[in-house]
């Protein structure tokens, strides 16, 4: 009995300890989200002016003119999700900032025909102590 809540606490801690393993960052310092199976196609997220931008990138991270890609965003509760409204350009795509602690749920599509790919980002505003970022694209989880 011991050595399972022994094993329990460690794995718990371990997840804490490693929280942010994983996380990417990309040219403009904004959170990588996969909108590929092989990652040859990115979202890079930020945030600015009140407004969430994902600009699509390459597998060499430079950016990818959007034409025919769509992008699908949910945000809130698993009991209460909320479609976002996404509006589009050639550089990328804007849509509402979710809430304090929310899951984004984006929902990616190359074309009109393309299967789609879903990525999901916690919307954590709280800031990582060692690096003064928000949670949300945090990236010291490797270098604690």
């Amino acid at each position: 009995m011991k050595t399972k809540l022994t094993l329990m606490f460690l794995a718990l801690t371990a997840g804490l300890a490693f929280g942010h393993e994983g996380i990417e960052l990309g040219p403009n310092k904004g959170r990588i989200v996969e909108f590929s199976d092989n990652e040859t196609m990115h979202g890079e997220v930020t945030v600015k002016d009140g407004k969430m931008h994902v600009a699509l990138l390459d597998k060499d991270m430079k950016p990818v003119k959007v034409d025919a890609q769509a992008l699908v965003a949910t945000a809130g509760t698993r009991e209460k999700p909320a479609k976002l409204e996404v509006a589009k350009d050639a550089a990328g795509f804007t849509l509402p900032v979710p809430g304090e602690d929310e899951w984004l749920i984006l929902q990616f599509k190359g074309d009109a025909t393309a299967k789609s790919v879903t990525a999901r980002l916690h919307y954590n505003t709280k800031t990582c102590p060692p690096c003064g970022q928000p949670e949300w694209r945090c990236a010291c989880g490797d270098k604690k």
